[in-house]
């Protein structure tokens, strides 16, 4: 079978590596499943995105909803990042993790009172709005704080990014952002004397894997801002949001950044703004694997099934995206392969990581990598049939250390009354 590998994960003596650590001594000292991450690969692809753009010398937002472990946004907060949050609780976690107020830019399609009202005591750089009933609840808030608030309008540029449907938010009929003319109406009427509006944003979608979205896009956000100007709207940045595509399986190219920063230069620099980018799963999804072992075999007439002690409590990707990971054994097997389904102990049809996936022989105990998991796994978690969060370990070099604990049981209860 084929063998995915990274800077971060690679095979040693047949062993698979996270850094200088072996998967299998995580494994024997705190159990699985697990999730490992790698804390080496966040840092240099981070450096790697910020490299790419230099020209246009971007304001880079990590967007923790990608993973927002609380270690995990500081390690790009120690790298020079701002952080992207889109809730209350996103917020609270990337002060705790040590982000500053001025680095913080507040998204969401559906903000609440309460929401505003946080961000707005904690003063964070800008909120962002995509509704014209949004603006005026901000404004209102702000008006009671005695504040002036930052806001950037989303704006939909209708754009196909070509991407899974589920995952693509810039088209008319998706529900984010607001159309050219109703941010041109909301820009120039005048009603809201407790705003300061800073910028246009956008966000195409996830999995991008070609530039042409982003230049189709662009160059409409630049037609808007140049009539914006015009009715006297002088804004100072343009949000491109992030969306970059990263390999899943192997083989599989990440976005190519050779073309889109010299065009997009061409476009951006003459306007003299600011531009915002807002990364997440370009910079952490192939620095994790959760690692899982095989609990049983059986097969039912042909049907080989793996089941495994991870399940869709820890990575819902596939169910909801009927998304690829790849998986492989944590020690390399040569020899026959044969089609698994590798499966959870849920008590749901839709349990499953992979359906008629080649593998070598299984058996119990097999440590098994589901790899890319570094992004949307443990935000997207759930405690489904009073299943426990697993443990989430962070390496560097020859070190570990555990940043979220496994649940006990008593955590299960411990909101309740």
């Amino acid at each position: 079978m084929q063998y995915k590998e990274n800077s971060a994960f690679s095979y040693q003596a047949g062993e698979l590596f996270v850094e200088d650590v072996p998967v299998k001594e995580i494994a024997a000292i705190v159990g699985t499943p697990v999730l490992i991450y790698s804390k080496t690969f966040f840092k240099q692809q981070y450096s790697a995105f910020t490299s790419a753009f230099a020209a246009i010398s971007p304001r880079v937002f990590y967007a923790s909803k990608a993973n927002f472990n609380t270690a995990v946004i500081r390690t790009f907060v120690e790298a020079g990042s701002g952080v992207d949050v889109n809730s209350a609780g996103e917020l609270y976690r990337a002060l705790q993790a040590g982000a500053k107020p001025r680095n913080i830019v507040f998204a969401g399609v559906g903000k609440t009172d309460a929401e505003i009202t946080y961000g707005l005591e904690q003063e964070v750089f800008l909120f962002k709005s995509e509704s014209r009933e949004e603006v005026a609840a901000i404004n209102r808030l702000a008006h009671d704080a005695g504040k002036t608030a930052n806001v950037a309008l989303r704006v939909n540029p209708d754009v196909d990014p070509k991407t899974h449907p589920y995952i693509s938010t810039s088209l008319a009929n998706n529900k984010f952002g607001i159309s050219f003319d109703e941010a041109k109406g909301i820009l120039t009427c005048g009603e809201f004397s407790n705003i300061r509006f800073t910028g246009l944003d956008m966000h195409l979608g996830s999995q991008i894997t070609t530039t042409a979205p982003y230049i189709e896009a662009v160059k409409k956000l630049a037609v808007l801002l140049f009539e914006l100007r015009e009715a006297g709207v002088h804004l100072t940045h343009l949000d491109l949001g992030g969306g970059f595509g990263v390999s899943y399986q192997p083989g599989e190219p990440e976005f190519d950044f050779s073309e889109l920063p010299g065009q997009l230069a061409e476009i951006l620099l003459p306007l003299n703004v600011t531009v915002f980018f807002e990364p997440g799963r370009f910079l952490t999804a192939n620095g994790g694997i959760l690692l899982t072992k095989v609990l049983y075999t059986k097969a039912n007439g042909n049907k080989k099934f793996a089941i495994v002690d991870a399940g869709m409590t820890d990575l819902m990707r596939p169910v909801l995206y009927n998304a690829y990971h790849h998986i492989q054994p944590v020690s390399c097997q040569s020899g026959a392969e044969f089609e698994y389904d590798i499966v959870g102990p849920v008590c749901e049809s839709s349990d499953f990581f992979a359906k008629s996936r080649l593998l070598p022989e299984l058996g119990k105990d097999t440590l098994l990598a589901v790899c890319s998991t570094g992004a949307y796994t443990d935000v997207m978690g759930s405690n489904y049939n009073a299943r426990l969060r697993p443990p989430e370990i962070l390496v560097e070099g020859s070190n570990f250390k555990t940043i979220r604990r496994r649940e006990k049981l008593e955590d299960l209860l411990r909101l309740e009354v």
